[in-house]
């Protein structure tokens, strides 16, 4: 990749922190080399639904190497909700062990340490647990409809009159969309080294949030804040699972305050499926009408999820369908079912990766119906103002990102009718998807410390940021080496501990623009500081080898902040984009293949394309695997998991994978931030399913409404009123 910058943002460099990768210096959480440190392995309820009678730890206990079993018998007590089915958050308590009861299938019921980590597997399947299970447990969702409720007040949106506006409507549609229950998997598992001396917690946490990784374990244990410290420096994905504190951490704080030892604790790879979160299941109805010449006239997205029994989590569906369209009555309402299943919590794009797929796929539904040309259809009803905020964007390129989209994927060459483009037994079809997703912006500290010797100098910028493998240290030095005017390779940055300045840390697409402007701030205050000292006039250019030298200095500190403005907060801001995919399905089998993807996104000032590639690779294929294969069953009897590893739990590889451009538009939205930075992360994945399933429509006839998009049903699948077979 190549680009005109001359500074550190903008150009397509490497990696900083790469060659630690590749050469294993890069610490993650497990790797730490402690002292004394031994190992803790989690054992798992084998009910979904009751409680523990008897717990025989006996033979465990007598295995050579075994330090301590820990049940609810014998743990420390915690703090625990004051209220039943409390809401989850990034800084929520996480309780554990502190009573018998047995919530959902795999959740934590003992812990036992041990000097190796194989001891401690052993000894796990040793501890016998008997118990009383209860006779319906809550794990069949068409069953449970009628339980459920209205979580809060924010669960519903409307503006107008969605049947006013359907009366209205020329041509009106109403479907039911499916997303099943997905999991994160990131490649690094969860893991924790914890450390409890003197009243004082050291954890080395696979967290994307340290901040709010703290203020858990503070809560939950009922220390000072400051008396814990969380160190996160490299985290190897995350997708959301890493958000917020999980239980195996508090069991690794836990472990260490009882034996007095430092313990770690990695979750398997079975356990990442049933205790570090999942997507809800989703079954969204859409409503939606417009008058024969395009014109929405009404939108509605109704959303039954589920979540836990003893917390609450909702992703917000109807996020995108509030905004995205100029549509003048619109209803969005989320409902919840009580289920015995672990909490659910935010996977990449919660909400709008799983929302953009029915709102896409209806909005595609509809230009069928009416004859129009679906890209059409998407420009005849944009707009510039977010009508669920009565604001205007800060910017808004959806059209040029179409338009743009067509001509690169060669949109001229589509036929409106579906079965008409073959290629020998192969169908193929072109679909296209309107993406967006929320650009937050969040208050960020930074500190910059200057070194100068011979005349070079070095900068380090200092964050508690984590680095979840987008890209957190190059673009943070990158921008540091623009606001300094120092070569990229003289900036280290250092990130992941809670001993540095605060950040919102990783998560929700706000990484980028939040981090990089604080090290902005920190720059800028440190040249200007250095330049009043000497009462240099702020425009004048002075370099900062320079300036430390009038200063007399060889050494020089600063701390930054920066925040949202209050023309930010007047606007709504969004990145934007478009999906398009060409795919080929086998008419007599159902098997189909993607050809071809192109990606096209307005995201602000891109800080180093590489790295923003990357994050868009990734989405792209995230989407993809939620229309060709990733689903978690559930077994309707006990409530397991019947996908619980990678066997049966199907993740894209690179032969499900298609050719793939990524556009980037020019776009420096200056009231998103000063730097003019947006989310991009989350744009990716955002919509890319509904292009995948609006290809399959314009190759089959048949409109597939439930993810994932097996051959069976697309064999199953009768084609579309109106066509041709």
């Amino acid at each position: 990749m190549k680009t005109l910058k001359a500074s550190g943002v903008g150009k397509a460099i490497d990696r900083v922190e790469g060659h630690l990768k590749v050469t294993g210096m890069a610490k993650y959480a497990s790797e730490f080399p402690i002292e004394n440190k031994v190992y803790a392995q989690a054992i798992n309820s084998t009910i979904a639904k009751g409680e523990i009678t008897s717990i025989d730890t006996s033979e465990a206990e007598k295995l050579k190497g075994v330090l301590k079993v820990i049940t609810y018998k014998n743990a420390e007590k915690l703090k625990t909700f004051d209220k039943e089915r409390p809401a989850i958050a990034t800084d929520t308590i996480a309780p554990v062990l502190q009573d018998n009861k047995i919530h959902y299938y795999g959740e934590y019921v003992g812990l036992v340490v041990a000097e190796t980590f194989e001891i401690a597997q052993h000894a796990a399947r040793l501890v016998k647990y008997t118990y009383k299970k209860f006779s319906d447990p809550a794990i069949r969702f068409d069953e449970l409809k009628s339980k459920a409720y209205k979580p809060n007040d924010k669960s519903d949106y409307s503006r107008g009159d969605v049947d006013k506006g359907l009366a209205e409507a020329d041509i009106s549609i109403d479907s039911v969309y499916t997303t099943p229950i997905e999991h994160h998997h990131p490649m690094e598992l969860h893991a924790i080294i914890a450390s409890w001396e003197n009243g004082k917690v050291t954890a080395y946490a696979s967290q994307q949030m340290v901040e709010d990784a703290t203020i858990a374990i503070s809560d939950t244990f009922q220390i000072p804040q400051e008396n814990v410290r969380v160190i996160a420096s490299y985290v190897g994905g995350g997708f959301g699972s890493k958000l917020n504190v999980e239980r195996h951490a508090i069991l690794g704080v836990m472990a260490s305050k009882m034996i007095g030892s430092p313990v770690q604790i990695t979750v398997t790879r079975n356990q990442m499926f049933t205790n570090t979160g999942l997507r809800q299941f989703n079954e969204q109805r859409m409503k939606i009408g417009a008058k024969n010449d395009g014109t929405l006239t009404a939108l509605a997205h109704e959303t039954i999820s589920h979540t836990s029994t003893n917390m609450e989590f909702q992703e917000q569906c109807g996020m995108v369908t509030k905004m995205l369209y100029k549509v003048p009555n619109n209803k969005v309402t989320h409902r919840l079912i009580p289920m015995n299943l672990q909490t659910p919590f935010a996977m990449r794009a919660p909400g709008e990766a799983t929302g953009s797929f029915a709102l896409e796929s209806v909005i595609d539904e509809m230009a069928w119906k009416l004859k129009m040309d679906p890209i059409e259809f998407r420009i005849k009803n944009d707009t510039q103002t977010d009508l669920s905020k009565d604001q205007p964007f800060s910017s808004r390129l959806l059209v040029e990102c179409l338009r743009i989209g067509a001509e690169k994927f060669g949109w001229e060459n589509r036929k409106q009718e579906p079965r008409t483009n073959t290629n020998g037994n192969w169908l193929i079809g072109y679909g296209v998807s309107a993406a967006s997703r929320n650009s937050p912006y969040q208050k960020t500290h930074s500190k910059v410390i200057l070194d100068a010797e011979n005349g070079k100098v070095q900068a380090t910028i200092q964050m508690d940021a984590t680095d979840i493998g987008t890209g957190s240290y190059t673009i943070i030095a990158q921008t540091a080496s623009e606001y300094l005017g120092i070569p990229v390779e003289n900036i280290n940055v250092e990130l992941g501990d809670s001993d540095f300045p605060v950040t919102p840390g990783s998560g929700g697409s706000w990484g980028a623009a939040s981090y990089c402007n604080g090290a902005r701030a920190a720059c800028e205050i440190a040249v200007s500081e250095l330049k009043k000292k000497q009462n240099i006039a702020e425009e004048e250019e002075v370099s900062i080898a320079e300036l430390l030298k009038k200063n007399n200095l060889t050494n020089y500190e600063a701390k930054g902040m920066a925040e949202p403005s209050e023309e930010f907060k007047k606007h709504s801001v969004f990145s934007f984009g478009a999906n398009f995919s060409e795919v080929w399905v086998d008419k007599d089998t159902g098997m189909w293949k993607i050809k071809r993807m192109v990606n096209v996104g307005s995201a602000g000032r891109i800080l180093n394309p590489k790295t923003a590639y990357g994050q868009i690779i990734g989405g792209l294929t995230m989407g993809a695997g939620m229309a060709i294969a990733e689903q978690t069953r559930v077994e309707p009897n006990f409530g397991n998991f019947i996908t619980r590893s990678f066997a049966d739990y199907h993740v894209p590889v690179n032969l499900d994978l298609a050719n793939i451009d990524v556009i980037f538009l020019p776009e420096e939205d200056k009231i998103a931030n000063k730097m003019g930075i947006k989310g991009i992360g989350e744009l990716g994945i955002t919509s890319v399913a509904g292009s995948i399933a609006n290809a399959i429509f314009n190759a089959t006839g048949k409109r597939m409404r439930d993810l994932p998009i097996t051959p069976e049903k697309l064999i199953d699948a009768p084609l579309e009123e109106g066509v041709t077979a």
